[in-house]
């Protein structure tokens, strides 16, 4: 612990508790506002005001260093860390600074476009309420992991190498949805089902009553099928909103889910190259595990899911 805060948590211990403190310094501020009927020499009034400043002092100094010390000791990416609730779909001057951008504006699908096609078809996303729907469709033939062979995954039009991707999701009911990267446009629609995304996936399941949750990577948070997420994981159930952040940088890449990093993984190691071939990916064409600069995917699964405050940040 640094000395800087050990200086003050020998000022505090021996004095009273935080609570105690706060509520006689609060006696004492009230006290100083207070008319008196004439001079007196308690610590309260306005004529001699220096312990109870000195304490006000204190109490705010012990505040800021307890609070830099939390946030600097988390290591959560600014995106995922907890905090007080942020306005979907809006950046501060601060996110700014720190170089985020937009993906989603909460009200049209300017900057996606339906994966294979020049703009988006009408029918299976739109925007409700500020945040981007898929809109249930009819159940038809799909593939062996249950993704529909018709349908529609929606695309970014820009594309992205090294990045921080965050959003917020919730998902319908027994729903199965998630979020690719390094996806390249043509190289998906050259391999059947052309309208589906072929790369990595963040999975976004209602992980209580889905169907595909028997196996732990295909979970939520997990790199589905490679890797599934560890015991930090925390998911809000189907119907609430739950907050993710995928950083990929360089070979490295990293899964958060609501403040917590559940998965961590490199490319080209054993670790993965074990995982890889154990998986559906291992059937793939050799340009699949290929790292690039990549489009972020919106994936069509056949349910009812929403995403907003979609944002991105490039990396070095």
């Amino acid at each position: 612990m640094p000395a800087a805060i050990k200086t003050h948590q020998t000022i505090w211990r021996p004095a009273a508790n935080f609570d105690t403190l706060m509520s006689k310094d609060h006696k004492r501020r009230h006290q100083a506002f207070t008319p008196t009927a004439g001079p007196t020499t308690k610590d309260g009034d306005m004529r001699n005001p220096t312990r109870a400043v000195r304490a006000r002092i204190l109490a705010f100094g012990c505040l800021c260093v307890v609070a830099g010390t939390v946030g600097a000791q988390s290591g959560k990416p600014p995106a995922t860390a907890g905090g007080s609730p942020r306005a979907p779909n809006v950046l501060t001057a601060a996110d700014a600074r720190d170089g985020w951008q937009l993906l989603f504006d909460g009200k049209t699908l300017n900057g996606w476009h339906g994966l294979g096609f020049s703009t988006t078809p009408t029918g299976l996303w739109t925007v409700e309420d500020g945040a981007i729907k898929h809109v249930e469709h009819g159940k038809g033939p799909v593939q062996p992991d249950g993704q529909p062979l018709t349908g529609m995954d929606l695309i970014s039009d820009r594309s992205f190498e090294s990045f921080e991707l965050a959003w917020e999701w919730k998902i319908a009911e027994a729903g199965n949805s998630g979020v690719k990267y390094n996806v390249a446009e043509a190289l998906s629609t050259a391999m059947d089902p052309p309208h589906a995304a072929k790369g990595w996936e963040y999975q976004l399941i209602d992980d209580e009553k889905a169907e595909d949750t028997k196996i732990p990577s295909h979970r939520s948070g997990a790199l589905y099928d490679m890797f599934a997420p560890n015991d930090r994981k925390h998911v809000n159930p189907a119907g609430q909103w739950n907050r993710s952040s995928i950083i990929f940088r360089g070979n490295h890449g990293e899964h958060w889910l609501n403040g917590e990093k559940v998965v961590e993984f490199d490319l080209g190691t054993p670790r993965f190259d074990s995982a890889f071939a154990a998986s559906k990916y291992n059937a793939y064409p050799s340009w699949f595990p290929v790292r690039r600069k990549g489009q972020i995917v919106l994936q069509d699964h056949g349910d009812v899911v929403w995403f907003r405050d979609i944002r991105i940040r490039e990396l070095k």
